[in-house]
């Protein structure tokens, strides 16, 4: 490796220190905000040089800045320890014995942080067509605002249900993946308590 210049020393750990955080690399205007210029090429400059000398890779996208490799060996080494959820009261996921049934190590690719997430066992056969099992595990973010179409665990009746979040003219509902299962409509108040990001499957 050749040597870098104070400037291309703070961008390329501003890179890394960007990866660790999202997954994902900054634009070039979130670079040119942290280092206040005003212009694409002060940054483009850093970035050629920083190929150049072979620290990193690029495309042409928005996010064209591959994954460096010293990323990857943190994030594949740094694993994340999840709570599985018996049930989820109406306040949303509550870390204590009553409602934890056991933990679970995680890599990277299911969940980068443990606040946040929990993990739910999946009941009944409702959302087969969406390929998610009974007996599966289902990778849920409490932080995650759900959107139309989103696969959500959501509190109906005083009982948990992994179900697909709809919108229509207005009216929030659930939808199953399964056409022997109607649609459910809440009556005063539907609570989602998270978006499923992530499947767990275990064979035996």
């Amino acid at each position: 490796m050749k040597f870098l210049t104070p400037k291309q020393d703070a961008v390329l750990k501003y890179i890394e220190k960007y990866q660790l955080k999202h997954g994902a690399s900054p634009t070039i205007r979130e670079m040119r905000e942290r280092f206040h210029v005003n212009s694409d090429n002060s940054i483009l400059k850093h970035l050629k040089a920083l190929e150049e000398k072979g620290y990193i890779k690029k495309d042409d996208t928005p996010r064209g800045i591959k994954i460096l490799d010293s990323v990857k060996r943190r994030l594949e080494s740094e694993s994340v320890k999840l709570p599985l959820l018996g049930f989820v009261p109406a306040g949303g996921p509550i870390l204590t014995e009553e409602y934890i049934d056991s933990w679970y190590d995680v890599g990277p690719d299911i969940a980068k942080k443990q606040e946040g997430f929990f993990l739910l066992k999946v009941i009944g056969d409702s959302m087969i067509n969406a390929g998610i099992f009974e007996g599966d595990i289902v990778v849920v973010d409490s932080e995650k605002t759900p959107r139309n179409g989103n696969i959500v665990v959501a509190l109906v009746d005083n009982q948990n249900t992994v179900k697909r979040y709809s919108v229509s003219d207005g009216v929030k509902y659930l939808k199953a993946e399964n056409p022997e299962y109607s649609d459910i409509y809440p009556e005063h108040e539907l609570i989602i308590q998270g978006t499923v990001t992530g499947l767990i499957r275990y064979y035996h």
